[in-house]
C-alpha cells in the first residue's frame, strides 16, 4: 500500500478576511466640503466591497467598489451606480482595505464623499488594525496578469506586467522644484503598505489651488490635510513626512484604485506621470483581454506575498500621528 499524503491531507487554501468589528470615522470631504460619517461594516465571504449611501432612501443606495463602476477620475475616483447614485474620493479607503489585507466590507457612508481625514490612509489604516481582521469560509483568490497590457495619454503611461509579485513601480515628474523628479518602487508583500506608504498625503501646487476651488473642487481642502508647494517651497506646516512624500501618494492611489479590479492582483504596475484614469484604464485593458489575465485561487505561498498578509499591529507604529 503507498504511503498516504500527509501534506496534501494537512494543506488548506488561505481564507478570505473582513473585520472583526465595525470601525467608523468622520471628517470632511475634499471637494464638497461636506461633513461625512463612514462606517466599515464586516462582510461575510465572497461580498466583496460595497457601499451603502444611507442618505438615499428613493433610488438603490448600493454601489459596487469595482472597476467598471468608476464614473469620473478628475482628481479623484468616483463610482456610480445604475441609478445614478455615487460616492467619490474613494481611494485612500481603498488602499487602505487592500493594503490591510480585507476582502470583504459594507462601507455605510451618509454623504457624497469619503471624508479626506489628514489627506493619507493613516487613520483608516489604525482604525482596522485596532479591530483586527477575522477569516472567512472562502479560498482567496487573485489575478494573475499574464501578459503586458500598456495604455497611454500624452506624457502619462501605464504597464501592468507579468511578475510573481505584486510591485508598484512609479515615476513623476513636477516643475516645483519642492517636488521635480521622483520615482519609487516597491514589492507590496506583507506589511509593506503599512510601513511605506499609508502615511503619505496627497499634495498640490499653491498655484493650482485657487484655478480648482473655482471650478468647486478641494474646497475641503487645507495645509495640515494635503502637502502644499510653492516653487522651492513647502507651504505645510511641519513639511513632508517623507523625503520622497508626492510620489509615495502616488503610489498609494494607485493601490487603491487598482483594488478595484476585485481581487489583489499578483503582477507589476508601472507607472509614469499618471494618476487615477490611467489605472483605470489599464484595469479596463486588462479586463478586455482574456489572455492577459487569469484569476485563480491563491496556495499559502502567493497569499504570503499580497498587502496585509502577517501584517501586525506593531506596523503600524511608524504611521504619523
Amino acid at each position: 500500500m503507498a504511503p498516504k499524503d500527509r501534506s496534501a491531507r494537512t494543506r488548506v487554501n488561505p481564507l478570505q478576511t473582513t473585520l472583526k468589528t465595525s470601525v467608523s470615522f468622520a471628517g470632511t470631504g475634499l471637494h464638497t466640503g461636506r461633513a461625512t460619517r463612514v462606517t466599515v461594516q464586516p462582510a461575510s465571504a465572497e461580498y466583496g466591497i460595497w457601499f451603502h449611501r444611507t442618505d438615499v432612501s428613493d433610488r438603490n443606495p448600493l454601489i459596487p467598489a469595482r472597476w467598471d463602476a468608476v464614473s469620473n477620475t478628475d482628481l479623484n475616483t468616483r463610482i456610480s451606480n445604475e441609478d445614478g447614485v455615487s460616492v467619490s474620493t474613494i481611494e485612500h479607503l481603498m488602499a487602505a482595505l487592500a493594503g490591510c489585507g480585507i476582502h470583504n466590507a459594507l462601507i455605510e457612508i451618509d454623504g457624497p464623499e469619503v471624508p479626506l481625514l489628514d489627506g493619507s490612509s493613516a487613520e483608516f489604516v489604525s482604525g482596522f488594525l485596532a479591530r483586527g481582521v477575522r477569516q472567512l469560509d472562502a479560498p482567496v483568490r487573485a489575478i494573475r496578469v499574464l501578459k503586458p497590457v500598456t495604455v497611454r495619454l500624452g506624457d502619462a503611461e501605464v504597464t501592468l506586467e507579468p511578475s510573481s509579485e505584486f510591485e508598484i513601480d512609479f515615476a513623476i515628474d513636477f516643475a516645483d522644484a519642492a517636488i521635480g523628479h521622483q520615482e519609487k518602487c516597491l514589492n507590496m508583500a506583507n506589511g509593506a503598505f503599512v510601513r511605506e506608504l499609508c502615511d503619505s498625503r496627497t499634495f498640490c501646487r499653491k498655484s493650482d489651488i485657487d484655478a480648482m476651488r473655482e471650478r468647486g473642487l478641494i474646497v475641503g481642502a487645507s495645509v495640515t490635510s494635503a502637502v502644499v508647494v510653492d516653487g522651492t517651497d513647502i507651504v505645510t506646516p511641519g513639511g513632508m513626512r517623507h523625503i520622497d512624500e508626492p510620489v509615495r501618494h502616488k503610489m498609494l492611489d494607485a493601490l487603491g484604485d487598482l483594488a478595484l479590479a476585485g481581487a489583489p492582483i499578483i503582477g507589476r504596475y508601472v507607472g509614469h506621470r499618471a494618476g487615477h484614469a490611467m489605472t483605470n484604464r489599464v484595469l479596463r485593458a486588462l479586463f478586455s483581454d482574456p489572455s492577459a489575465y487569469e484569476l485563480f485561487d491563491c496556495d499559502t505561498a502567493t497569499a504570503g506575498r499580497l498587502p496585509g498578509a502577517g501584517l501586525k499591529r506593531a506596523d503600524c507604529a511608524r504611521i504619523a500621528a
